[in-house]
């Protein structure tokens, strides 16, 4: 049972909702029926939520999939066709192969988060999170659906951006698994940061933000188009404080096999990212920080 007051915002009046999404000891106390029941929902709950998200950006295709294609072709044009047909080679690799990973990884980052953070941010603002907030489903499972549907935006973009860039070169990755698990990693940790900016965002002002004025500058920042090993020493000191460089040089690593970062340092920084994030992300939600009114 619910009440609407004249906010619109819909009151839980169910303890047991409550309760169910605290893991109090009244739901861990149910019996095996209501716990395969409880199982159930929150299955068909996660399913629902995915499904919901890849029809919505796959909806709005001409907004979400092709405009990170073509800024690619773009990159790939002007960085690595026209400005780097001047330099010899970054890295003992030609400059348009150095690149590419960068390119890559700047699509999957950019789209997982921007895909998390507008979705939960819109059903904050159309009030169909109470849906969620009132019903039998855990914060766990809400948070692992939309970080699943921004992750395979981001990874379905990632590969629509690599198959771009085999117009300009043809490398191949040299550590296949490597290059996937830090893909999908990176692409995991930004779903999460993108759901923490959403929840305490209160306009579409403050989903942009993070990514046009902390994303872009970092990522830009992280070695996309060149080597920390040309900066001097101060700053490539600096730039290790940036966590966007062990992500490109975990993946520029799967591809080219060369990396400024040592490739398991790149993922403990990624790891303890997700950990850190995941943590925050259900603090929030299970305090109802920015949803519960």
């Amino acid at each position: 049972m619910s009440t609407t007051g004249r906010s619109g915002h819909v009151a839980s009046t169910k303890p047991s909702v409550v309760d169910a999404n605290q893991a109090s000891p009244r739901a861990a106390s149910a019996s095996p029926r209501q716990q395969l029941d409880l199982i159930a929902v929150n299955r068909i709950a996660f399913q629902t939520i995915v499904r919901k998200e890849i029809r919505r950006f796959t909806r709005i295709w001409v907004q979400t999939i092709v405009p990170p294609s073509i800024n690619a072709v773009l990159y790939m044009l002007i960085f690595g066709s026209l400005i780097g047909s001047r330099i010899s080679e970054m890295g003992g690799f030609r400059y348009i192969d150095f690149i590419v990973p960068g390119i890559i990884m700047m699509a999957v980052i950019i789209n997982s988060y921007s895909n998390v953070v507008s979705s939960f941010f819109s059903s904050k603002m159309q009030n169909y999170i109470e849906e969620l907030l009132v019903s039998p489903v855990s914060n766990l499972t809400i948070l692992i659906g939309y970080v699943t549907g921004g992750m395979t935006r981001g990874l379905l973009v990632g590969v629509l951006v690599a198959i771009v860039s085999l117009l300009f070169s043809d490398i191949r990755p040299v550590h296949p698994l490597v290059t996937i698990l830090v893909a999908v990693l990176t692409s995991m940790m930004f779903s999460l940061g993108g759901l923490i900016n959403a929840v305490f965002a209160k306009s579409f002002d403050d989903i942009s933000i993070v990514p046009n004025f902390i994303l872009t500058p970092l990522t830009y920042l992280g070695g996309v188009f060149y080597s920390i090993s040309m900066l001097p020493q101060f700053w490539q000191q600096v730039s290790l404080f940036n966590p966007m460089l062990y992500m490109i040089n975990g993946f520029r690593f799967g591809i080219l096999g060369a990396s400024d970062i040592p490739i398991w340092t790149s993922f403990l920084v990624i790891l303890v990212f997700i950990v850190g994030l995941g943590t925050i992300a259900m603090m929030l939600l299970n305090r109802g920080v920015g949803i519960k009114h």
